[in-house]
This record gives structure tokens, C-alpha cells and sequence, in this order.
């Protein structure tokens, strides 16, 4: 092995033993424990957990027919993005071309762009090689999917038609042109074909993402069965049903009725039976004693502050821009399309305005997809453990920024940029900021046994 991948290769074996630590602690077992359970010394247990061997899969096999953990939950994210930064040449991107037929016909070209192991997002550059001679939803020549799972973020490049259905099964086309965007959320059945009449065949970048549901809640639901796992989704159509189904929803796992509930609030029960079938919402002095009784946070019972549309349109005119930094206006930011149910979920196009200033002046607490959408040669800076790197960042080049990495962008051009939360943020970052910053290195990676054997005052 090289150097490099030998340093790799033991920050994963690390990285590995204190996972297997934690799983340990987390199910009460000691080292000993765990060596006598597995049927193994406890040398090559000590030796797994302090990051000097890989745990064999004959072990692994083992702990999960004896114990309540999930294979998986041995297997750690393999880190692809040693610097921060992962950047994808458009050569490199072309490199990955495939056409895919519709109807017996050449429909779209795909092309991978900026992916990483440890990021939400799958992120497509996609040319539209069908085209249509009119904007009408029921255009034969429209070959329609069955929508999928991920959630989907597009930025429109060119003359492109943009098909999709309500939610009461309403074909519509929205017409599309460069700067253009849109979001739609899972399962919309949708399709995007060439106007006829344009210059060049219409392209769209769409970067497709998973949200909370992936992963292991999507496991978590797939193990309830079907049945038990739909229970977990409630009635959000409007403000009124979504504020009903939280009330019940808190109530029923606390085994609380309407009569209890009101002796402690001193609500009366007809008040909150409106509540609770969605005749009325609460007043928020109403919702405040509901989510003291309850023990929750009122946010909890609240439902979203509005119930947008499944698509989601946004032309280029019609986004906000402003300047930023105020003091160098280094940057001129436009918005994209985005919804107030993923309030993590963020999408610029970004003028880079040539600034002079060294200063790594960008920095965000998300993932980041970055796409050179202009023409000239845009150079990213940034520093990551401790040290500066700088790279040029070509058109049709594209990157993925790890949270909170310090960088700027210099040069004059523009960049498509779309910062997705992922699983961290929201109740997450919550639960890690209620345990404390001066627990998060433990709650990251396990580096103790749960107590000391030898005793401690």
C-alpha cells in the first residue's frame, strides 16, 4: 500500500474500534463480555477496539445472532473526501455518459457529477434529447416516470419543458429557461423534454437527495412491516388535520384522554375534543398548557407555518439577490427554488465578482454541491485541519464541500451551489447540542467504557 492509503487504511481500523466500543457500552457489555459471547480471546477483542484489527466477519456474523444490533451498525461511513473537498472534472464527468431510451427512443443523456461517500445527495447532469413541438401536459412525445424517493432540486440550463402532476392526478407543463429551478418532492411523476426550435438540446442539472427517511429510518420503517410503519404517517393536507394528528399522536403514546388532559390544563374537554378532531386550531396560549401537560415542546404540536404545493417553481427573475460579504460584496446571490418543509435545504446561483480579498469568506453548516454553471475558470480556496489548499474549478467542473470547511471562490464566473442538512441538523443537531459540546467528541466516536472497573468518587 502507499503511504497514503496505509494512513487510510488505520484511521478506519480506528474509527472502526471505536464504533465497536460504543456498541459495546451501549448494550452493557465489557470487553471480557464480549470476548466470552463471541467465543473469542480477549486480545483480538482489545485489539479490534483499540483500532489494531479489523473484527473478522465470523464475529460479526456471531454478535448479530446473539445480540440486538443490525450488521450494519459495525460498518462506518467510508470518509471519500480526505481534504473537505471533492472535485469532479467535467472530462471526468463525461467519461460516465449513458444514454437512456424511453419508448424505444434516446430520452435523456445522464453524467455523474461531484458525489461523496458521506453526503446526501446524488447529483445528475442531464441532457434532454427528446423534443417537443408544443407545450401541451398530453404531448405523446412526453415519456413520463413513476416518480421516485428522493427529494429533487433542478436548475435549467436552455429551452426546457418541464412536465409533472398535482396531486389530483392533473398533468401540467411549466415552461423553463436558463437560471430557471424547481423542487419536487418523492413519488411526483414527472419528465423534462427539449422545446423545438431551440439552439441546443435543453440540459438540467438535477440533484436528486435523500432527507431524514433514508438510511435507518427507511430500515427502522422497512422492519416495522408495511402496515405498522404507514402508521408513523400522519395527516398533513392542512393546518387543521396536521394540528389534529400531532394531538393525537402525543396523547395516544402517552395513554392520555381528553379528560385527563383537561383537568391538567384546565381546558374544557369540548374545547379540546375541537382540538383533537380539527374543528379549531389551539391558541398559542392554549398550545403552550396542551405542551406543558404532555411534557413536550409546542413545536411539537404545531404543524408548519404553511402548507406548500408538491412542485415548487421558481424563475430566475422572480428569485431575492443581495450581495454578500456587505463589507466586499464578493458575491451576488440569487434564490432558487425551496420549500419550508426542508428548511435545511438551500440553492443559490452565485455571481463570484472578482473580489481581491483573501479572506475564506463562505462557510455553512450543510453539504455543499457546487456546479461551475458559466463559462470561465473559477479558483476555490480552502483550509482543512490546519492546512490551505487551492484548486481551479473549470465549467461543467463540480465539487462537494463537507459541513463548516472554510473556502471562497475567486475569479469572475458563476456557480450553482445547493446545501442540503442531511441527517444532522434539525432534531439531531438538537439532541447533540442538548448532550453538550464537551460530550461530542464521545458521542462522535467512543474513546471509554461506559464505567470504570476499578472504581471512581
Amino acid at each position: 500500500m502507499l503511504t497514503e492509503e496505509l494512513a487510510d487504511h488505520k484511521l478506519e481500523l480506528i474509527k472502526s474500534g471505536q464504533n465497536f466500543l460504543g456498541i459495546l457500552n451501549d448494550i452493557k457489555r465489557r470487553p471480557e463480555d464480549a470476548a466470552n459471547e463471541l467465543g473469542v480471546p480477549l486480545e483480538e477483542i482489545n485489539l479490534i477496539i483499540s483500532g489494531q484489527k479489523a473484527a473478522s466477519q465470523e464475529i460479526l456474523e456471531k454478535a448479530v445472532k446473539i445480540w440486538p444490533v443490525n450488521a450494519r451498525d459495525f460498518h462506518i461511513i467510508q470518509d471519500d473526501c480526505p481534504t473537505g473537498v471533492k472535485i469532479l472534472t467535467m472530462n471526468e464527468s463525461e467519461k460516465s455518459g449513458r444514454i437512456m431510451e424511453r419508448a424505444g427512443k434516446p430520452y435523456y443523456e445522464y453524467r455523474d457529477t461531484a458525489m461523496s461517500s458521506v453526503a446526501p445527495f446524488r447529483p445528475e447532469w442531464i441532457m434532454e434529447l427528446c423534443y417537443v413541438d408544443n407545450n401541451d401536459p398530453q404531448n405523446p412525445s412526453a415519456q413520463w416516470n413513476n416518480g421516485h424517493f428522493m427529494h429533487q432540486f433542478t436548475y435549467f440550463i436552455g429551452e426546457v419543458n418541464f412536465y409533472y402532476k398535482t396531486l389530483d392526478g392533473e398533468k401540467r407543463t411549466a415552461i423553463m429557461n436558463t437560471g430557471d429551478s424547481m423542487y419536487i418532492t418523492p413519488f411526483v411523476p414527472h419528465t423534462f423534454a427539449t422545446r423545438k426550435g431551440a439552439k441546443q438540446n435543453g440540459l438540467i442539472l438535477a440533484l436528486t437527495y435523500g432527507n431524514k427517511l433514508t438510511g435507518d429510518i427507511q430500515q427502522e420503517l422497512s422492519a416495522l412491516s408495511t402496515t405498522l410503519g404507514s402508521e408513523f404517517a400522519l395527516d398533513f393536507s392542512n393546518n387543521e388535520k396536521t394540528s389534529s394528528s400531532l394531538l393525537k399522536f402525543n396523547m395516544e403514546i402517552a395513554n392520555i384522554t381528553l379528560e385527563e388532559l383537561s383537568r391538567r390544563t384546565n381546558i374544557p374537554t369540548y374545547d379540546l375534543d375541537s382540538f383533537e378532531t380539527g374543528k379549531q386550531i389551539p391558541s398559542n396560549q392554549d398550545l403552550e398548557k396542551i405542551a406543558n401537560a404532555l411534557n413536550v415542546n409546542t413545536r411539537d404540536l404545531m404543524p408548519n407555518d404553511k402548507i406548500e404545493d408538491r412542485v415548487i417553481i421558481r424563475h430566475h427573475e422572480d428569485g431575492n439577490k443581495w450581495y454578500f460579504p456587505e463589507l466586499t460584496k464578493a458575491y451576488r446571490f440569487v434564490d432558487l427554488a425551496s420549500t419550508v418543509t426542508l428548511p435545511y435545504s438551500k440553492a443559490f446561483e452565485v455571481e463570484v465578482l472578482d473580489s481581491q480579498n483573501n479572506d475564506l469568506d463562505l462557510k455553512a453548516g450543510l453539504h455543499q454541491y457546487l456546479y461551475n454553471v458559466g463559462d470561465t475558470m473559477l479558483t476555490l480556496n480552502w483550509e482543512f485541519d490546519g492546512k490551505q489548499f487551492s484548486k481551479n474549478i473549470n465549467a461543467g467542473d463540480s465539487v462537494y464541500v463537507k459541513p463548516f470547511v472554510r473556502h471562497n471562490l475567486r475569479g469572475k464566473g458563476k456557480i450553482l451551489i445547493l446545501r442540503i442538512g442531511g441527517k444532522i441538523v434539525g432534531d439531531s443537531q438538537r439532541e447533540l447540542s442538548f448532550v453538550g459540546r464537551e460530550n461530542t467528541k464521545r458521542a462522535i466516536a467512543e474513546t471509554m467504557q461506559w464505567f470504570d472497573s476499578a472504581g471512581k468518587h
